[in-house]
């Protein structure tokens, strides 16, 4: 299979998706058929080691995949998307962490929570685990988990690490009843006293420990953080798309004047289109650029990475403002729960309050690095 040839998987799938938008809401998670779709499309395997069956594409095309699948069901783009990055974040730990995982059934999904709210204990062979960690999308479909947590060493050293936990050893407990977002199963995850191996652990680093794939020494702040920002601007052209559509020979009853002929109208696409597209650009320009240096063996500077993030929580912002935009345009019918534009503008409104949108350090830091100052770690 091609680049091209999965994305137009994506693409045939997008109606669906789009029929489903609403029961996918109203169920608040998303359906075991759309799940089966996309495993079946192959289109969780964009970012799997090769080695388990997965293709190693570059990050491009997962970004591609997550906006496409973002404009027909922003819930199910952002599932796809935090769901399908963490078959690349399973490629950087050891061997046989991926083992795992993935040596009885390859099409086996991670869910994650990384927010260190639980208690992580050093043990002998790693690590015990017990707490509540929250808002892991899609989480009813996974059978394992990768939470975030702080270990603190004896001489009082405090390491962030990742752990990766099998089913067996949490329970989701489903609390997700909100207003945007509502068909991604965000649920929370519970963990008793369960000890997590070393192997199952890594940092929040970049490289990989096992494969030499440019695509696994990619910086995860850059690719998680990405795949999060994807769905949201898929989201916001869906709007655009479904207004444009639904403009065209709507009548502005109060002037009985054409909505497509007020240059206002005019301009607000205009301006929605041109800063979605001028994201999406960013975003493709900075993992373009990364994945030549990951090529040819070399360290992807502090610079590139800080301008990365910047364009990443910019991008989400321009999906923020392209659907105001659009939603403002739409008139009240827009109000409708079945009305696609209104569900955009919801769920990608509480999609820009994840953690990796939090636009305001990463700011900071890109504009101390043209200062010529050093940053702390900002999850660059």
């Amino acid at each position: 299979m091609s680049p091209d040839d999965m994305l137009d998987k994506a693409r045939a799938l997008a109606p669906v998706l789009r029929e489903r938008a609403f029961d996918t809401e109203n169920a608040r998670r998303i359906s075991d058929e759309t799940i089966n779709d996309l495993k079946s499309a192959g289109l969780f395997r964009l970012l799997q080691p090769a080695v388990y069956g997965g293709f190693e594409y570059d990050p491009q095309v997962f970004m591609e995949a997550a906006m496409i699948i973002g404009a027909a069901c922003p819930s199910t783009g952002w599932v796809y998307a935090v769901v399908g990055v963490h078959s690349w974040q399973l490629g950087l730990m050891p061997q046989q962490a991926q083992e795992d995982v993935w040596g009885a059934d390859r099409d086996v999904l991670i869910s994650s929570s990384y927010t260190p709210r639980g208690k992580v204990e050093i043990v002998d062979g790693g690590y015990r685990l017990n707490g509540r960690w929250s808002f892991s999308s899609g989480s009813d479909h996974a059978e394992w988990v990768i939470l975030g947590g702080a270990a603190t060493e004896a001489d009082g050293t405090v390491r962030r690490l990742c752990f990766l936990l099998p089913r067996t050893d949490y329970v989701v407990d489903d609390v997700w009843h909100v207003v945007g977002l509502r068909g991604t199963g965000s649920n929370d995850v519970v963990v008793d006293n369960a000890f997590v191996p070393q192997h199952r652990t890594h940092p929040f680093t970049s490289g990989s420990v096992t494969s030499e794939s440019p695509i696994y020494q990619l910086p995860f702040g850059s690719v998680f953080s990405f795949g999060i920002t994807a769905p949201l601007l898929g989201a916001a052209q869906g709007a655009l798309d479904e207004h444009i559509a639904w403009t065209a020979d709507r009548v502005r009853i109060s002037k009985g004047s054409r909505v497509a002929e007020e240059p206002f109208s005019q301009v607000r696409v205009a301006e929605a289109a041109g800063e979605l597209d001028g994201a999406r650009l960013q975003m493709m320009r900075d993992l373009d650029e990364m994945m030549a240096l990951a090529r040819d063996g070399k360290e992807i500077p502090i610079e590139l990475r800080a301008r990365s993030r910047l364009d990443q929580v910019r991008a989400t912002q321009v999906a923020g403002s392209a659907v105001d935009r659009v939603f403002t345009n739409s008139g009240g019918r827009a109000l409708h729960e079945l009305n696609p534009i209104q569900r955009a503008w919801r769920d990608i409104h509480a999609g820009s309050l994840h953690n990796s949108n939090v636009a305001e350090p990463i700011l900071m830091a890109y504009g101390a690095l043209q200062f010529g100052l050093s940053i702390a770690d900002q999850g660059i």
